[in-house]
């Protein structure tokens, strides 16, 4: 016979430890085997019909090791830059003496954390964002440890001098990469494809940009753009998939109109023009002539 679905209000809203809902008298093994649930860890479950997001498994994780501290990537996601998915690992810390638990789908660290700035956010104990960023400028790829510099600072709200001071200070595994990393940034970025972009624009020896220019005529606000050389009057801009958005065309069309009139010319860079890093160089070398040959 069907084990009824039985689904009180505590249990409907995030995830919860099986073997303490089941003391509380709120469900039964039996019933949490049943379609309500879904089991995100062992002893961790869900209802059903919440989202499964990262940050969710995240709080899962935090409910399997309560005295883990979030940090990495899913430390990144907690304080606002997407860099994992529901799929990607939680990412958490402990301390050397912690006892070893390995569970399918947490990716533990043992450090001393006493090395590292560590906050209360949200009911969990997370990197701070400084923290976050200069691990994740220890990573082995040079580019995307910039980018999650810089998108911690744009969005996770790091202080790019604190950054580059605790890098500085950093010793162990991947400090070198992290100081390099965190001297590259500029915490300016909008997006990661723009951090991409400065990065081959300067591999390829062009003259260095102004990060976020606003373009004023006349006195008049004209635009911002996202690299510009204010000598010259040419500015380079990534073509992103928000340009696509209703709407969005026209006033597109309309900030070029005014570009243009400004005497502006305008390099766009899309995604594709990325994986052809000599062709771009050598466009926006064009049209920066004669100054770049």
């Amino acid at each position: 016979m069907p084990v009824p679905a039985v689904v009180p209000d505590q249990l409907r809203r995030g995830p919860f430890l099986g073997t303490e809902a089941i003391s509380a008298g709120l469900t039964t093994r039996a019933r949490l085997r049943s379609s309500p649930w879904r089991r995100i860890f062992p002893d961790v479950h869900v209802h059903a019909d919440v989202e499964v997001t990262h940050q969710l498994r995240v709080r899962a994780a935090a409910l399997r090791h309560p005295d883990a501290v979030v940090s990495g990537r899913s430390a990144a996601v907690l304080w606002g830059v997407p860099m994992a998915g529901p799929d990607d690992d939680v990412e958490l810390t402990s301390s050397p003496g912690a006892h070893p638990v390995r569970t399918a789908g947490i990716r533990m660290r043992r450090v001393d954390l006493e090395e590292r700035e560590v906050l209360r956010y949200d009911g969990l104990w997370v990197t701070s964002p400084a923290a976050t960023a200069v691990e994740l400028a220890g990573g082995p790829d040079l580019d995307e440890a910039v980018v999650a510099v810089d998108q911690l600072v744009v969005l996770g709200g790091a202080d790019l001098t604190v950054v580059r001071r605790s890098a500085d200070a950093a010793l162990g595994p991947g400090c070198r990469r992290a100081r390099t990393a965190c001297a590259l940034a500029d915490g300016l970025a909008q997006a990661p494809q723009e951090t991409r972009l400065r990065l081959l624009m300067r591999r390829g020896g062009l003259p260095t940009p102004v990060d976020q220019h606003r373009v004023v005529h006349g006195g008049r606000f004209v635009a911002d753009v996202d690299f510009g050389w204010p000598g010259h009057r040419v500015a380079v801009e990534h073509d992103g998939l928000w340009h696509a958005e209703p709407g969005q065309f026209a006033k597109d069309r309309q900030r070029l109109n005014r570009l243009t009139a400004a005497g502006w010319q305008i390099v766009f860079v899309t995604d594709a023009d990325l994986h052809r890093p000599d062709q771009l160089v050598a466009r926006i070398a064009a049209a920066l002539n004669p100054v770049v040959r």
